[in-house]
């Protein structure tokens, strides 16, 4: 059947749900979890701490599913003093927004001693993971991995023996609760940099298993009494091709992965297929997701290690290490050589190479060629009455007590700010300076979008309240995949689109944008709901940095009823 012969778009859009529920009712299963939150007690990098569990488990399970798959997850608060909602990373919610898990925008916060069903398919295969979306509550070690197969009959365009599945995330001692206190106080107080880097949930602080090649006092690890932190393991064989999943929950860090000895074949991202390319090691940025392959082509009479640093921030955190340990060698043999060195935190022209290196594989989805709409968000550091935040398009985000999709839908007027937040911001800012005049102001209002029109986003960097700052910036978009079109140093002016890839694009759901640049999006706007546009690093969110994309809200179909029974929604459902 091919849906481009129906004719208008809004029946093409039919037509591909049509098909894709015929392919999804072949073979698809539904798959039952019931999870508890709640704190407990753990030691992720060795040191005893209060973590954010799923079942008693930090990270929580892993989901693993078939694409066409149905996941139905009762979710129940058991954090006694607040609310709690879980976001599934880079899942589009394709007829569910209300389950994009994500607090005064898709739904009420789960109350505590509350249960919310999340139901929703996964259309697609790829490497995802989920977290939680309100507060800080990722910070607090609320993340897991969501990994989705090939449906029954389908076959990846590479092959593979085995995988291993990497979620990568960062780690304080500070509680989220004393960061979020510091964020909003006045003076500021800043949350620092991360204590340690964890691999899987598992890290080690103040220690490093290649204590003897570093140039400080820092110990050798031991593990007695501490296995929960002990590195887990790639046993491998010699001479196959395994595939490492590899994905950033991170709520600050920018991360460079290499294994010593080992090129890695970059093949995914974000869900999506890519060219395949080859690298010594990769940036990823907090909220990216990446299949490589690896080829077990070295000396089997060995261990090498796998290093995780930080990028893009002066780093005064330790690399994560482990180990990749062919099966003739034992686990507990380390490697006689030095770990691979990160490349400098601000090498950029390093992480711009790599990200510039991406590319959709051929036969993926193309770009409309064209957009019906721009909008460019200039991202600024400023201060509101004394308060440092962070602002787009001098419009500092603070989100409502009732539910956008609940508001939007239910037409209540007065839940949010009804003043649109603009689509551009003054020409004659100097990006490249601090602004002559540091203010902004708060806002909750949206960005309202014609369904199934194409709209172009471009993300505008500039100086932060500091002179000759800039900071990286990832930013995640929800319900929807993007096409990235470009980036660009300095100010984005008019015949800069010239430069745009509108052959071969990477479809991502999650973008950098780096310091004193930009970066060129689009998306078609045709999965109707509510859904923010944010960077997915966890304290500038908290401190303002988003926005939120409105379509097709009236076409929303019946919403449960617990994830509007708040705000102004309570009483408004039919």
């Amino acid at each position: 059947m091919d849906c481009k012969s129906w004719g208008s778009r809004d029946i093409v859009f039919l037509c591909i749900i049509v098909l894709s529920l015929i392919h999804v009712s072949l073979g698809a299963k539904v798959r039952h979890f019931k999870w508890e939150v709640e704190y407990m007690y753990g030691a992720p990098d060795c040191q005893e701490h209060v973590v954010m569990g799923i079942n008693g488990q930090f990270p929580g399970p892993t989901i693993r599913a078939k694409a066409g798959d149905t996941i139905v997850v009762d979710l129940t608060n058991k954090l006694h003093t607040e609310g709690v909602v879980i976001h599934w990373h880079g899942i589009r919610q394709l007829g569910t927004p209300w389950a994009d898990g994500t607090a005064s925008i898709s739904q009420c916060a789960i109350n505590p001693g509350e249960t919310f069903e999340y139901r929703f398919k996964v259309d697609r295969p790829g490497t995802y993971f989920y977290h939680g979306h309100y507060g800080m509550q990722r910070s607090a070690g609320l993340y897991g991995s969501l990994i989705v197969d090939m449906a029954d009959g389908e076959k990846e365009p590479f092959h593979y023996d085995a995988e291993f599945n990497l979620l990568l995330s960062d780690w304080w001692h500070k509680s989220v609760h004393e960061q979020e206190v510091g964020l909003s106080s006045n003076p500021f107080r800043w949350i620092g940099e991360p204590q340690s880097l964890l691999i899987n949930g598992r890290g080690q602080y103040n220690c490093s298993l290649a204590a003897k090649f570093s140039n400080s006092s820092i110990s050798q690890c031991k593990f007695e009494g501490n296995e929960k932190c002990a590195p887990q393991v790639l046993k491998v064989r010699p001479n196959k091709t395994y595939r490492l999943r590899i994905a950033s929950t991170t709520a600050l860090a920018s991360l460079n992965l290499a294994i010593e000895g080992h090129k890695m074949v970059v093949v995914e991202a974000d869900g999506n297929h890519v060219q395949p390319f080859a690298v010594n090691d990769l940036d990823i940025y907090s909220g990216e997701s990446y299949s490589v392959l690896l080829k077990t082509d070295q000396n089997p009479y060995k261990n090498y290690w796998v290093s995780i640093g930080v990028r893009g921030r002066d780093p005064k955190t330790n690399q994560a290490l482990t180990l990749l340990s062919y099966s003739a060698t034992p686990a507990s043999k380390l490697s006689t050589t030095q770990p691979p060195v990160t490349p400098r935190w601000d090498d950029y022209n390093h992480s711009k190479a790599f990200t510039k290196g991406i590319y959709a594989l051929m036969g993926s989805p193309q770009p409309p060629k064209t957009y019906d709409r721009r909008i460019i968000l200039l991202n600024t550091q400023n201060r509101l009455n004394g308060f440092v935040k962070w602002a787009i398009n001098n419009v500092s985000l603070v989100l409502p007590s009732t539910p956008y999709l609940g508001s939007i839908k239910f037409g209540l007027n007065n839940a949010f700010d009804r003043k649109t937040p603009p689509d551009n911001y003054d020409s004659s800012y100097d990006i490249m300076k601090p602004a002559p005049n540091q203010n902004t102001t708060q806002g909750s209002g949206v960005y309202t979008i014609t369904l199934n029109t194409t709209v172009d986003v471009i993300l505008q960097n500039a100086n932060a309240l500091a002179k000759d700052v800039s900071e990286i910036h990832p930013w995640h978009l929800h319900g929807h995949d993007f096409w990235v079109l470009g980036y660009g140093e300095g100010k984005f002016k008019n015949g800069d689109e010239k430069t745009f890839n509108l052959k071969n694009p990477p479809l991502r759901n999650t973008a950098v944008i780096f310091p004193f640049g930009w970066t060129a999006l689009r998306f078609v706007a045709d999965n109707p709901g509510v859904w923010a546009f944010h960077c997915h690093i966890e304290p500038h969110l908290h401190m303002g940095m988003g926005v939120i994309f409105a379509q097709g809200a009236h076409r929303v179909g019946q919403i449960p009823k617990e994830a509007l029974a708040c705000g102004l929604t309570g009483n408004k459902q039919n």
